[in-house]
């Protein structure tokens, strides 16, 4: 278990930073350079979780507070994923930005990461707390659930984005029993790896459009509607 998982974990990280390098480096216009940023802070920021994750199976030492600072990490580098996908949507499609949705987008992250700042969460003691972890994931579920909207409004507008919705679900549907249970009841971290999936796949969706659409305008111009 601890040889499949452990590889698992470095392999996404490799495959998130490489491909975010790649992406900068290839990509010509500003929503390919946005793909890029997104991989690298997603990759980047797992990364404070997953290698502690990964040497506490090979090394005998008290990574608690790596752990837990890990934690801490990885949801504000998240949360902030998610401000990416909606800033590259409204560059990818061309759409005119919506004010209120933009504010919209950056309260719920405000709050999100505010929460997360509390001490209240443990971090340092990598704490499971159930409470705890309902709260500070209340914005977090709501701005998915809000970027996931905007990119099922869009799935007709280009193959290549069509089943990014389903992605942005499915991560949700596999993280929100983690971050509520998995104290509780441990086999429930399971879950985190096909959440894992689903972010590959999105970085592999960035890859291809930032690769094929280096100078890309799309001809359909719209303004991004209420959810």
């Amino acid at each position: 278990m601890k040889y499949g998982e452990s590889a698992f974990d470095v392999l996404y990280l490799l495959f998130a930073i490489i491909c975010g390098v790649v992406m900068l480096i290839k990509a010509k216009d500003r929503p390919g350079k946005l793909m890029g940023y997104a991989a690298l802070i997603l990759g980047c920021g797992d990364a404070f979780h997953l290698v502690p994750r990964v040497l506490n199976y090979f090394i005998e030492a008290d990574f608690t507070a790596a752990l837990g600072i890990g934690k801490l990490v990885t949801s504000v580098t998240m949360t902030l994923f998610y401000v990416l996908l909606y800033y590259i949507l409204i560059g990818y499609f061309n759409k005119t930005e919506h004010k209120s949705i933009t504010a919209c987008v950056w309260v719920l992250t405000a709050f999100r990461i505010a929460l997360c700042a509390f001490p209240q969460n443990g971090w340092l003691e990598n704490s499971s707390d159930m409470t705890w972890g309902i709260i500070r994931n209340v914005p977090f579920v709501a701005l998915g659930v809000l970027i996931c909207v905007l990119y099922f409004q869009t799935k007709n507008e280009d193959s290549l984005f069509r089943f990014v919705w389903i992605y942005i679900l499915l991560s949700f549907a596999f993280y929100i029993p983690v971050a509520v249970g998995a104290g509780r009841v441990p086999i429930l971290g399971m879950l985190m790896l096909p959440k894992t999936v689903c972010y590959i796949l999105l970085i592999a969706t960035f890859l291809r459009a930032a690769l094929k659409h280096g100078s890309r305008v799309t001809p359909r111009r719209g303004m991004i509607r209420h959810t």
